[in-house]
């Protein structure tokens, strides 16, 4: 049975955050890490757009329109949040100041090679922040299906789509499996329940020991 984006926002709760840590959510499925947070962790969520110290999404109805994300989702502040401008919040990154950042992709390849930006030929608005963010920060995760839409592989031997960065993946959740990237090799560490090896091999393009 595959994970369900509950199951691996805990995953990721469990195995990456870190009491202290500065951690960026990339737009789209990784925003929702932030209503996992595990109780007693204090972990300072970072956005491009200028903050520091997110809280979780709002319940409906209490929405601010002024606190957004990168993604122009609204969000929470907590007591001890802090804005500054967007410059300024490249400058964390750029520095090296972020210890994870969190992101969705198109394509992973077994040497931890990224794609998540765009699909030649769709119209997109930028690559935003992604490649500041995997060129710098200390530790990149990235969470995603592990198939596309039309059953494509989503974990190849060499991207086809263009590339965020190079060698800049150090781990990757699915819905099937989790996998680490060390010393350019793609390793397998975990698989969900009742996922076969046969299963993952089937799905998966991407050599993987």
């Amino acid at each position: 049975m595959a994970w369900s984006l509950e199951q691996i926002c805990s995953i990721i709760a469990k195995y990456e955050l870190k009491n202290g840590m500065y951690v960026n959510l990339g737009i789209g499925i990784p925003t929702t890490v932030a209503n996992h947070m595990p109780e007693g962790v204090n972990v300072l969520l970072q956005s491009e757009n200028g903050m520091l110290g997110m809280g979780p999404f709002p319940y409906k109805g209490e929405e601010d329109p002024d606190l957004i994300n990168a993604g122009k989702q609204t969000i929470t502040q907590l007591p001890d949040s802090s804005y500054f401008n967007s410059a300024d919040s490249f400058a964390m990154v750029r520095g090296g100041h972020i210890d994870l950042t969190i992101l969705g992709a198109l394509q992973v390849s077994q040497d931890g090679n990224l794609a998540n930006w765009m699909i030649p030929g769709k119209m997109v608005k930028g690559m935003g922040g992604a490649m500041d963010l995997v060129a710098r920060t200390k530790r990149v995760v990235i969470m995603m299906d592990h198939t596309a839409k039309n059953g494509e592989a989503k974990l190849v031997k060499h991207c086809s789509l263009p590339l965020t960065g190079v060698g800049v993946v150090n781990r990757v959740i699915t819905n099937l499996a989790i996998f680490d990237f060390v010393d350019g090799k793609m390793l397998l560490k975990e698989m969900a329940p009742d996922v076969s090896i046969e299963q993952l091999r089937k799905n998966t393009e991407a050599e993987f020991n």
